[in-house]
């Protein structure tokens, strides 16, 4: 369990949440996921068993981020938007080991615990596409290459199919219940170059080599699954 602390903003100590918290989210995720739906699994055994990563998501529901929490065969830490911590789910998120992150900002906050999860040997979870759209990877954030190549961690690529595709009668803004939902998960891949570099170009260099890869994968589940 990660206990170290690094200054985030203003200078204040920053806890990097534990993997205890993220595996209790996980525990609740499985019989929520598979007892609401019917997720399909493919490649779940390409995540390291040890180590850091880097899970990096396609964003096209809502429920992708809980799809993945619960089908993961690590406990995952999402760095999620600062617009979901409201009322009672803000504390149910902390308590899961979730990250809240302000896009709008350089939140170093969320950037130190991001880090500390790597540094721990963690999984982080990230929507290189910064928010909700056609989940097609077709528009990165830098925010993926910059952590993949600070830490080093490999970035494995997830694609989440069907989750936007209908909705449901009973819940106009989830999936239709008992629906599949595949969640195709990729070969681990090095963003950088092997050279270390944190510079602007190697970070822009790294986020075009992510997002060919996100897409190459995308491109495979699709095929893979028939969606």
């Amino acid at each position: 369990m990660c206990r170290h602390s690094r200054r985030g903003e203003a200078g204040r100590e920053v806890t990097a949440p534990s993997a205890q918290r993220a595996e209790i989210g996980r525990r609740i995720g499985v019989p929520l996921m598979y007892g609401l739906w019917k997720p399909r699994v493919l490649g779940a055994w390409r995540v390291p068993a040890s180590g850091p990563a880097i899970l990096a998501v396609n964003h096209s529901h809502n429920v992708d981020g809980p799809m993945v929490m619960g089908v993961a065969p690590r406990p995952v830490h999402f760095l999620i938007k600062k617009e979901a911590f409201v009322g009672p789910l803000g504390p149910f998120l902390t308590g899961i080991g979730q990250l809240k992150v302000d896009r709008d900002v350089a939140d170093r906050t969320a950037i130190t615990q991001a880090l500390d999860v790597l540094a721990a040997g963690g999984v982080l979870g990230i929507f290189p596409e910064g928010t909700r759209g056609e989940g097609d990877f077709a528009a990165l954030r830098s925010g993926l290459a910059y952590f993949a190549v600070r830490s080093g961690a490999p970035v494995v690529p997830v694609a989440v199919l069907g989750s936007s595709e209908r909705r449901g009668w009973l819940a106009k803004g989830l999936p239709p219940l008992r629906s599949r939902v595949d969640v195709v998960f990729g070969d681990p891949f090095d963003a950088g170059d092997g050279s270390g570099r944190r510079t602007r170009k190697a970070l822009d260099e790294a986020t075009e080599r992510i997002q060919k890869q996100l897409t190459g994968h995308l491109e495979n589940a699709r095929r893979l699954t028939g969606r």
